[in-house]
Parts: C-alpha cells; sequence; structure tokens
C-alpha cells in the first residue's frame, strides 16, 4: 500500500529543490498578505501576486508575509526566495505537506516545519503544515490551506495589544508556534472528550461501529504523536542555537513553549493508554456476555439431557417393552421428565449456578 501510494506523489523522480506540492488534500489557491509594524505603528496589506506583495515592503521595522493555501505557488515561491536567499530545498520542504517537524539553521534565515492540529465545525479532528522562514526583521509563514488561524495574532500586531511590537522578528515566530500548539490542546481536549463516549460505549452490545471508531482514533493519536514528539527535539534545538536571529531574552519563552509541547506529549501517551484500557473493558465485556450466553445454553442442554435419554429408550423400536403397554404410561412418561426438569433447576439454583 505504501509503495502504490508513494508512485503517485508528483516529486518522485524530479531532482532535489524541485517545487512540487506533495500533500492529501486540496490546499486552495494562493493567497497572501503582509503586516508591516514597529513600535510606533503598524499597516497591513492583501496581494494578488508575489510581485504586488514585495513591493510592500518597508525599510523599518517587522515585516510579516503569509502565504496562505500552496496551490501551484511554486513560480511565486521562487520569487520569495529569490529574494531573500531562500535555498531551494526550504521550498522544497515547505511545499512537501507531509515533513516531520523539524527546524533548520541556514545562514540568513532558520527554517522551522510543525504541524497545526485543530477541530473542525464537525468536531473532527484536522492536520496541516505550518512553515516559519525567520530572518533578521522579517517573518514568512506559509500555511498549508486558507483559515484565519493567525487572526488573533494580526489583531494583537494591529491593535498594539502585548509585547508583539515591542519585540524582534523572533518573538513573532515565538508567538506564532506559541498559537499552533496553544491549539493542540483545543484539539487533545476535544479528542478527551471522544475517549470519554468511548469508555460509556465500550460495555454496550449492539454498539456495531465501536472498534471502528476506535481504531480509527488510535491512528489519529498516533499521527499526533509524531507530530508532537519530533517538536520537542527541534525547541530543544532551537534554544541552544548560537545565533543572533534569535535573541537570549526569548530563552524564557521558548523553555515555557518546551514545557508546553512535553504537556502536549505526555497528553498524547496517556489518551493512548485509556484507549488501550478501554478496549480491554470492551473484550472483557463481550467476553462476559459470551459466558453468561454459554452459561445458559449449557444449563438448557443438562436439562435436556435425561429427558432426551429417556425419549430416546421409549423411542426404541422393540417389541417387548412391557410399559408400552401401560394405559397411563405416556403421562407417566411426561410427569417423570417434569419432575426431572423441576429437580434438576431446584438442583442448580442452590449451587447459585442460575
Amino acid at each position: 500500500m505504501d509503495s502504490l501510494a508513494n508512485s503517485n506523489r508528483p516529486d518522485i523522480g524530479l531532482p532535489p529543490g524541485s517545487a512540487v506540492y506533495v500533500g492529501d488534500k486540496d490546499p486552495g489557491e494562493m493567497q497572501l498578505s503582509i503586516i508591516g509594524y514597529d513600535p510606533s505603528g503598524a499597516w497591513m496589506r492583501q496581494a494578488g501576486t508575489m510581485e504586488e506583495l514585495l513591493g510592500y515592503r518597508s525599510s523599518g521595522g517587522i515585516t510579516w508575509i503569509n502565504v496562505n493555501g500552496l496551490k501551484d505557488c511554486g513560480e511565486a515561491l521562487s520569487r520569495l526566495s529569490e529574494t531573500y536567499g531562500v535555498h531551494p530545498l526550504t521550498l522544497e520542504d515547505i511545499l512537501n505537506t507531509e515533513h516531520r517537524p523539524k527546524v533548520e539553521e541556514f545562514d540568513d534565515y532558520i527554517f522551522i516545519t510543525f504541524k497545526l492540529i485543530k477541530a473542525n465545525s464537525e468536531r473532527r479532528i484536522e492536520i496541516e503544515q505550518v512553515s516559519i522562514i525567520l530572518t533578521k526583521d522579517t517573518v514568512i509563514t506559509f500555511q498549508e490551506s486558507h483559515g484565519p488561524f493567525f487572526e488573533p495574532i494580526r489583531r494583537r500586531i494591529l491593535g498594539n495589544v502585548g509585547r508583539i511590537r515591542k519585540m524582534g522578528s523572533d518573538y513573532l515566530a515565538y508567538a506564532i508556534m506559541d498559537s499552533v500548539i496553544d491549539g493542540y490542546f483545543v484539539a487533545l481536549d476535544d479528542i478527551g472528550t471522544k475517549i470519554e463516549d468511548f469508555e460509556d460505549r465500550a460495555i454496550l452490545d449492539n454498539d456495531a461501529s465501536f472498534i471502528p471508531d476506535l481504531q480509527d482514533m488510535k491512528q489519529l493519536l498516533l499521527k499526533i504523536r509524531r507530530i508532537v514528539w519530533p517538536l520537542r527535539e527541534n525547541l530543544s534545538s532551537l534554544q541552544r542555537m548560537e545565533t543572533p536571529l534569535v535573541n537570549e531574552n526569548l530563552d524564557p519563552f521558548l523553555k515555557d513553549l518546551y514545557d508546553n509541547v512535553l504537556q502536549a506529549a505526555e497528553t498524547v501517551e496517556t489518551y493512548r493508554e485509556l484507549l488501550s484500557g478501554v478496549l480491554e473493558v470492551n473484550m472483557s465485556a463481550v467476553s462476559n456476555r459470551m459466558n453468561s450466553v454459554m452459561k445458559v445454553l449449557t444449563i438448557i442442554s443438562t436439562i435436556f439431557i435425561p429427558i432426551t435419554f429417556i425419549v430416546g429408550v421409549y423411542g426404541m423400536n422393540f417389541s417387548n417393552m412391557p410399559e408400552l403397554d401401560y394405559p397411563y404410561a405416556y403421562y407417566v412418561t411426561w410427569g417423570v421428565m417434569f419432575v426431572i426438569v423441576i429437580g434438576m433447576i431446584v438442583y442448580f439454583k442452590r449451587k447459585k449456578w442460575i
């Protein structure tokens, strides 16, 4: 299956650094926006083309460029990479949404790619890739698909709320990562609610969808684990970098971010253990129900053994059977079988077998 899936990837056979989108969903048309700010003010613009967007750049303050949607944007990203000196392999990682989270340091920028986890309107968990290019005075973000996930950060910048406009580009990159990681806890809370529902469903005997739903949830938690655990190493690596692009004043914030990721990772592990426990409870409930059914069937079979013996004896085709000539033999036989059944039931009850 994996080899079949890989054969459909559009980047197979292309040279390294090819700007080709790789993903499992339609990311939508590209949308471009740019925000510029400094302690004294802020502005925001939307753009239809990369050339138009680059024309809005200002020489002072901090610039935040956001590329929303990665469909057919290879040429635009190549133009962006020429302006900021972004390596072609970085562009390849941005467009490959199946890439694992990582942090890479280059001469003039730091590249960060990780996953955004969110719950949609139908309470289904969605995962998409977010990439960040951090330079001295510019932050460039790439979202796999459209969505207002970073809108609160934009409002904070434009409304001069908090410390973003007083800090450098590294703090903006931190704020973006912090927003994404905070979203992990919202999604995990929703998953926790669903696990509680699984605990209630585990003992039901008419829920045919329980096992498939449980397996889907286990697969989702496995995906989230693969997202969260590498991010711990990435943040630790970012903390240890000796680079002018990350101010030492950011260390406490990165430490807090690392603690949040560690907490999310531990929550994922806890949920995986809970799901294993729920599956054991369900298997025990199924086993108990099966034992109850087998117990009833065994009792019924045991009761019918002596009755079947009597019927078998008097069903033999022998001529010399004195009881066959007795006028009340039929009624006596029924009476004997009835007494045997009652006697066995009373005996089973005294033994507390039924």
